[in-house]
């Protein structure tokens, strides 16, 4: 058997009704009125899903001006300091980022319709608050770790890598399972119920970092030196190499963004089974994570009703997932309302607070 006859057979090309012609399809297959091919898990790769990728590849190698904003300039003169000029370069990589997810949404919308559009915005916006509360347990890392500030993009660099390619992983493998075992949807919507009963009943204050089971793990297993020596993850100490708590700073990032994947994967597919849809909705918001922080890691505190309304929208995907388990549907419409209410309340009500204590 050929392998058009196999690709035929196993339905990889599909006939469509439409005059619609895609150029990758062969004269004589366009005859009998095939028009595009599609793939089981990943969807058929096209000029939009081509220049995405490229566009954030882009993006991420462009923040990493970030880090030469951080070093002192010889000519002070009149130019704006290192953490003005750095503060402006993050917030216009931001600024391109949310940008390029808002166009990427339209996009979608433009070309499958507006329920795939109102997916890949609820599934942006629900990683995107996850993505700030995690900043918070980065701050608390590196003052734990007394980090300092020229290394920290450093690290984040690192983390935002491992975080790429943890959750590309963990999409997949979710994807591949969701398709097999309907009942897997409780055990993910458990999780969410889980997580957000934790970040209801979880301590304000418990900023102390000492008995941490991430952190604890990491210094038992990874031997270090007292001090940093530079940006190395490994100098010599006595003569015997060890690594440096640079190093232990990114093992603790990396396991700490493995443990949140593991609310945020689930909530997502909460959302949509896409898997296009979660992978660009995630990697959007992840993208400019580390310009974020350097803009809001020092005001993280005054967010304090943040956490309360990403317990809600966490509470209320499990709950959705549920529901769908047995049969009744929520529209995404109405998901991608909750999801935007509930934060942006959040949000306000912080911001309130904070104008009524000053």
């Amino acid at each position: 058997m050929s392998l058009a006859s196999v690709i035929l057979h196993h339905g990889v090309l599909s006939p469509a009704k439409s005059d619609r012609i895609f150029p990758v399809i062969p004269p004589h297959l366009r005859a009998r009125g095939w028009t595009k091919s599609r793939f089981s898990l990943l969807p058929n790769p096209s000029p939009v899903s081509v220049v995405t990728i490229t566009f954030m590849c882009g993006m991420f190698v462009s923040t990493e001006k970030e880090k030469r904003d951080l070093l002192p300039h010889k000519d002070e003169g009149l130019r704006d300091t290192p953490q003005e000029e750095t503060n402006k370069t993050s917030f216009n990589t931001v600024a391109l980022c949310v940008s390029a997810a808002v166009a990427f949404g339209i996009g979608i919308g433009l070309k499958d319709g507006v329920g795939k559009a109102s997916e890949f915005f609820a599934g942006y916006l629900l990683e995107q608050s996850l993505s700030v509360d995690n900043l918070f347990v980065f701050v608390l890392v590196f003052k734990y770790f007394k980090t300092p500030l020229m290394y920290q993009n450093r690290v984040l660099t690192y983390g935002v890598v491992g975080a790429i390619l943890f959750r590309f992983s963990l999409i997949l493998l979710g994807t591949a399972t969701l398709q097999r075992f309907e009942a897997v949807n409780l055990l993910l919507a458990a999780v969410l119920l889980y997580s957000s009963f934790k970040l209801f009943s979880s301590e304000e204050d418990d900023t102390d970092l000492s008995d941490n089971f991430i952190v604890k793990t990491c210094q038992r297993f990874i031997p270090v030196t007292s001090s940093y020596d530079g940006n190395r993850f490994f100098t010599k100490h006595d003569g015997i190499l060890k690594a440096t708590p640079l190093l232990l700073t990114v093992a603790v990032i990396e396991l700490s963004d493995i443990a949140f994947a593991v609310d945020s994967i689930p909530a997502v597919f909460g959302v949509t089974r896409d898997p296009f849809i979660v992978l660009t909705s995630n990697l959007f918001a992840i993208i400019g994570l580390r310009s974020l922080y350097t803009l809001i890691s020092e005001g993280m505190g005054e967010l304090e009703y943040l956490q309360p309304s990403i317990a809600v929208v966490l509470g209320f995907i499990g709950f959705k997932m549920i529901l769908e388990f047995f049969g009744f549907h929520v529209s995404t419409e109405a998901s991608l309302g909750i999801v935007a209410l509930s934060l942006s309340t959040g949000v306000l009500l912080s911001l309130t607070n904070k104008s009524d204590d000053n």
